[in-house]
C-alpha cells in the first residue's frame, strides 16, 4: 500500500477507543502512549536565543491507529504510523527550515512507549524521565537532526510547574456533540538548554517550551474546517491557550482554551468566552493559503494581540501527515501592545480542509 492510498484508509477507518471516558489522567504511565485511539500527538514548541539571537522550533511526534490487520500477529502489520516534524524559524535569515518523516511502528524504526513518553522515530526522540529537581516534575530530551534542511536540534526541556490538565480534568471538549472530545494536557513554562546547529554549526541556546500531549478519535467536529490554536507562555509564568474550531466561512464551530496563573487554579473558558478576529493576512506562494498573520483574540483573561514574528511559517506535510498547515513563533500584546508573552500560533485547514 502506498502512502496516498494509506493516508485515505486512515481518513475512512471506523473509530477507536473513545476519549470521553470518564477515567482520570494517571501520570507516567499516561505520558505515554495510547494506541487503541485513533490519532494521538506530542507537540513541543518555543523559542531559543543565543545572545540576542532568536530562533523559533516545532519538533512533533504523531501516532495513529490504523485499523489494518487488527489482532494480526505479523510483524509486518502497519496497525500503528508513527509521523514526526521538525522546524526551526531562523528570524535573523528570515527563513523557516523543517522536515517530516513517517514510518510503521516496529522492526527498531519507530516506537511509542505505553508506559511513558519515549517517541522514536529513526534517530529522531523524544523522552522523558523524573526530574531530578521534583518528582512531579519532568526532564525531556529531544533531538532530531535534517540533513535536507541543515539543522540539528539537541535538547533538554526542564518542567517548572505542575502539569495542566486541559478542559475537564484533561477531558477537552473539541465541538459541541457528545464525542467530541480528547484528552489532553500541557506542560507550559519548560526551560529549555541544550544545541541548535545551522549548516555545521553549532550554537549554545537557551529559551523558553511548552508540551501538548493529546489523543483522541474526533480531533475535527462535523461543520470544521481546521482550526486556530494558541498556546503562550506569559512573562510573568502564567500559561494561555485559546483555540477554535473553524468552519470554511471562517466562523467557529466551538472555541475554548484556558489560563493558569502561577500557583493558581486552572480557569477554563466556555465557548461563547472566546473570540477570534483576524487581521493582517499573508499569502503563501507555494500554497496560495491566506493566513491571517496577526488576531485579536479575546478571553476571560483580557483581549491580547497574537502577531507573528515571521509571515513564512507554513509546513509543508504531505509527504507524512498529508497536511500544510502554518505553525509559528509568535509575540502575545496586551491592549495597550506591551509583549506579555511569546508562544506558538498553529493555523490548520486554510490551504485545503484538514481531515484527521
Amino acid at each position: 500500500m502506498d502512502r496516498r492510498s494509506l493516508l485515505l484508509w486512515l481518513a475512512a477507518t471506523p473509530a477507536f477507543a473513545a476519549a470521553d471516558a470518564p477515567d482520570a489522567m494517571r501520570f507516567p504511565v499516561d505520558f505515554g502512549a495510547h494506541p487503541a485511539a485513533r490519532t494521538e500527538w506530542w507537540y513541543v514548541t518555543g523559542s531559543l536565543q543565543a545572545d540576542a539571537r532568536l530562533w523559533g522550533f516545532q519538533i512533533t511526534f504523531f501516532r495513529s491507529s490504523t485499523g489494518i490487520g487488527a489482532g494480526a500477529q505479523s510483524r509486518f502489520n502497519p496497525a500503528q504510523l508513527l509521523f514526526a516534524h521538525a522546524a526551526v524559524t531562523d528570524l535573523e535569515g528570515r527563513r523557516l527550515r523543517h522536515d517530516q518523516r513517517i514510518a510503521r511502528a516496529g522492526f527498531g524504526i519507530a516506537q511509542a512507549r505505553a508506559d511513558d513518553t519515549d517517541v522514536v522515530l529513526r534517530d529522531w526522540r523524544l523522552a522523558r524521565t523524573p526530574s531530578p529537581a521534583a518528582a512531579d516534575r519532568s526532564r525531556y530530551a529531544a533531538f532530531v537532526a535534517s540533513d535536507s534542511a541543515g539543522f540539528t536540534l539537541d535538547l533538554q526541556l526542564d518542567s517548572t510547574q505542575p502539569v495542566l490538565l486541559q478542559g475537564d480534568a484533561g477531558l477537552s471538549r473539541k465541538g459541541p456533540a457528545a464525542g467530541d472530545t480528547s484528552r489532553y494536557y500541557s506542560e507550559p513554562q519548560l526551560t529549555t538548554r541544550g544545541t541548535l546547529t545551522l549548516d555545521g554549526r553549532a550554537t549554545a541556546v537557551t529559551g523558553r517550551a511548552w508540551l501538548d500531549h493529546e489523543w483522541s478519535d474526533a480531533f475535527v467536529p462535523a461543520g470544521a474546517v481546521g482550526w486556530d490554536w494558541i498556546g503562550m507562555n506569559l512573562d510573568d509564568g502564567s500559561a494561555l491557550t485559546a483555540f477554535r474550531l473553524r468552519r470554511a466561512d471562517g466562523g467557529s464551530v466551538y472555541a475554548g482554551g484556558s489560563l493558569r496563573r502561577v500557583g493558581e487554579a486552572v480557569r477554563n473558558f466556555a465557548p461563547g468566552e472566546v473570540g477570534f478576529t483576524p487581521g493582517r493576512v499573508w499569502e503563501s506562494a507555494s500554497s496560495r493559503a491566506r493566513y491571517p498573520v496577526e488576531w485579536t483574540i479575546a478571553t476571560p483573561a483580557g483581549r491580547f494581540t497574537v502577531a507573528a514574528l515571521l509571515d513564512n511559517q507554513e509546513l509543508d506535510s504531505r509527504g507524512s501527515s498529508g497536511a500544510i498547515y502554518w505553525e509559528g513563533l509568535s509575540d502575545l500584546r496586551d491592549e495597550s501592545g506591551r509583549r506579555v508573552g511569546r508562544g506558538y500560533l498553529e493555523m490548520t485547514g486554510y490551504a485545503a480542509a484538514l481531515r484527521l
